[in-house]
């Protein structure tokens, strides 16, 4: 090697060696970045599920209370309707004036 020659290698060599430090620091950077962007995403989406389910379960909760009600109102219908067929007074009772 010449010695004339080998200063201003190094002095490119040192440069080549900065620039592919910097080029994986920023890779690495890049990197960080995408996966902080995927986890915020995964919140978000999961944040969404939980919340369409929490609606759905609230809804098939209202339809399963509204079954309840509707059979038992029946139920409830037809004791009213037995009780309104009964005399309000009693046998012997006075009549209301």
């Amino acid at each position: 090697m010449n010695p004339a020659n080998s200063e201003p290698q190094d002095h490119l060599r040192k440069w080549m060696w900065c620039f592919l430090a910097t080029l994986l620091a920023l890779q690495l950077y890049f990197v960080r970045e995408l996966l902080a962007a995927l986890f915020l995403f995964a919140l978000g989406f999961g944040a969404l599920a939980g919340l369409a389910l929490f609606l759905f379960l609230v809804e098939r909760a209202g339809q399963f209370s509204m079954a309840w009600a509707g059979s038992h109102t029946r139920r409830g219908l037809g004791l009213l309707g037995e009780i309104s067929k009964k005399p309000f007074r009693g046998p012997g009772s006075e009549p209301a004036q």
